[in-house]
């Protein structure tokens, strides 16, 4: 990783340093002192808590040095008077001091599973870092350019929002080289008002990109093949259409395994096969495959990228509990990636039973998105638990979808749903648990897992 001393960092972002500690060095930085690493700087945020509380915690940790805005005892320390704009400042230089070339990917649903696919594709030929997990918003995007390596050729960095400007800060610190929009969903209406709204602020990535940069754009994504603006960047379209500069044809499902040809506007063609289930899938390896293209990757190695790409933990992560097949698919969820989850569902043998949580974020769409949630369960299963404040709403759309009541139940109490398919779920059933991530869908499989431990 690239070494940074505070005497460059204050100088990148404004603020100062001790004399005596200004050729003090940090490797990455972090804002929590339970997963510190020796040598990283530790970022001092104003969040639910002062992170100058913690200080002294971060330096017992291995912590080199410190970003904060006052001083909280005699460490190498930056000081700054806003921590979170110092930190994207310092991200922002650093990521043109390493001077590698960066993909942004966003989109209302199926961005980190594109990320991964990306940089699957991209690592077949150059040197390739990631952003890891979730850190895609205005502190862990920053975090994680900063633990990139020295060496680094190309960088894929996921970048989510929830309000306007915050893509436009993100991308004026990534700078992308490729810009990635997977679609324009419903996801995040509550704070940005309408699908319009969502395409504004995602299309906010443009801010940060050079004009000779290029746009990669989901051509079947009716908000995104007509924009209201064109970029002053060259666009490239992928999508199920041939008129697009990207487009597969042939998809079919093979058991667990995802087959599509795909052909370019050169007139190339080549197959491909990713081991997932759900034709949902294949907006998200296009989008990797029109990267790698773009980049000069060659089909041979887009096909060896995308055959070794496996789904994220928590992504239909598959688990077999005392006879029953769990589909734990807990990460997050929309009306967009829960209508693939349900499809994949209605294709398994079994009973097949939907737990499904609240999808968050959807402002005034929430009600009718719900109800549609229900009508796509009632098609694709047998038995529906909903858990949530809007579970009845999701029952009502299984009932409006022809489910007999008694096969659709709601809960608003997380041990209670437990306790009722701990009842009801027997050898054989292949369940579906999704949700939104703040709904906390994994602890339903937390307790199946504690009942194996245990012999129950």
């Amino acid at each position: 990783m690239g070494k940074i001393t505070l005497r460059q960092a204050a100088e990148w972002c404004g603020g100062t340093v001790e004399e005596k500690y200004a050729n003090v060095v940090f490797d990455g930085a972090t804002n929590d002192t339970r997963n510190i690493k020796p040598g990283q700087l530790f970022v001092a945020l104003q969040g639910a808590r002062d992170g100058h509380e913690f200080i002294a915690d971060a330096m017992a940790g291995g912590a080199a040095a410190v970003l904060c805005t006052r001083m909280m005892g005699d460490y190498p320390a930056v000081y700054v008077s806003n921590t979170r704009l110092a930190l994207g400042e310092i991200a922002r230089r650093e990521r043109m001091r390493i001077g590698m070339q960066v993909v942004g990917v966003t989109g209302s649903v199926g961005k980190s599973t594109t990320k991964e696919m990306i940089a699957q594709v991209l690592e077949t030929t150059f040197r390739t870092a990631k952003t890891p997990a979730n850190h895609n918003n205005d502190i862990g995007m920053p975090m994680a350019i900063l633990g990139m390596p020295e060496d680094t050729q190309v960088a894929v960095v996921e970048m989510g929002m929830n309000h306007f400007r915050e893509m436009a800060y993100l991308s004026r610190i990534a700078r992308p080289d490729l810009a990635v929009i997977l679609n324009i969903g419903t996801m995040h209406m509550e704070h940005l008002g309408s699908q319009e709204g969502i395409r504004r602020a995602k299309m906010e990535i443009l801010e940060g990109m050079a004009p000779d940069a290029r746009v990669v754009l989901n051509g079947d994504d009716a908000m995104l093949r007509s924009l209201e603006q064109q970029p002053a960047q060259p666009i490239l379209y992928f999508g199920t259409d041939d008129s697009l500069n990207v487009y597969a044809t042939d998809i079919c499902q093979d058991g667990d395994t995802l087959r599509f040809e795909v052909h370019d506007d050169g007139g190339d063609s080549f197959p491909v096969q990713l081991h997932l289930e759900g034709g949902h899938y294949v907006p998200d390896a296009l989008a990797a495959i029109t990267v790698g293209l773009a980049m000069g990757v060659s089909p041979s190695d887009i096909r060896a990228g995308l055959d070794s790409f496996r789904n994220m933990a928590g992504r239909q992560e598959i688990l077999e509990i005392n006879g029953i097949t769990f589909i734990k698919d807990c990460y997050n969820a929309g009306p967009e990636s829960m209508e693939g989850a349900l499809k994949v569902l209605g294709t398994k043998p079994g009973r097949r039973v939907a737990v499904l949580g609240d999808m968050l974020e959807l402002g005034a769409c929430t009600p009718a998105e719900h109800y549609r949630v229900g009508r796509l369960a009632a098609a694709n299963s047998d038995l529906v638990y909903a858990y949530g404040p809007n579970a009845s709403r999701v029952v009502g759309g299984c009932i409006t979808g022809g489910m007999e009541e008694y096969r659709a139940q709601a809960f608003t109490e997380m041990d209670k749903i437990i306790a009722a398919l701990k009842r009801m779920l027997a050898p054989g059933d292949v369940v579906l648990v999704k949700g939104s991530h703040g709904m906390h869908m994994e602890k339903i499989l937390d307790a199946f897992l504690t009942d194996k431990k245990e012999g129950n």
